[in-house]
């Protein structure tokens, strides 16, 4: 008798896609994009391949009442370049928390996803919204507690 290692096809990864939505009011962003990053990922699936997107589609309201824990809000440090030389622009992660908590918690999940572009492909299934209200509804999405 021999062994095989399971490796889910397209067709397996594409049928069984799910909608997660994930409230991130008073959440510590770290914990939240690790969890997102997962279901992203696919890696709670039992269908899991490292190569293949078998991952699910993950909805964030409330992204600015994300928490930083310790000092990080006034020392951590996120970097942007224009493309132009001398065009690095430079905020504290309290300022981005005011004003683009979005772009602070999509850093953080991309950072955790795969640098290829398999990754890049994933991080199109996350959809980021600063307040209560989201276009989602006909997806009907399950809420996770994150």
């Amino acid at each position: 008798m021999t062994k095989t290692t399971y490796m889910a096809s397209r067709a397996d990864g594409l049928a069984a896609r799910r909608w997660y939505l994930i409230d991130a009011q008073d959440k510590v962003l770290g914990r939240v994009a690790t969890r997102i990053a997962n279901l992203l990922r696919g890696k709670l699936n039992p269908s899991f391949t490292p190569h293949q997107d078998t991952g699910d589609f993950v909805v964030v309201i409330n992204a600015s009442g994300l928490r930083l824990t310790g000092n990080k809000a006034k020392t951590k440090l996120l970097q942007r370049h224009s493309g132009y030389p001398g065009g690095v622009r430079t905020r504290s992660a309290e300022s981005e928390l005011q004003h683009h908590p979005e772009r602070l918690l999509r850093h953080a999940v991309e950072g955790m996803l795969p640098n290829n572009r398999l990754g890049r492909q994933l991080a199109t299934k996350l959809k980021i919204y600063t307040g209560a209200e989201h276009p989602h509804q006909a997806q009907q999405p399950v809420a996770l507690s994150a």
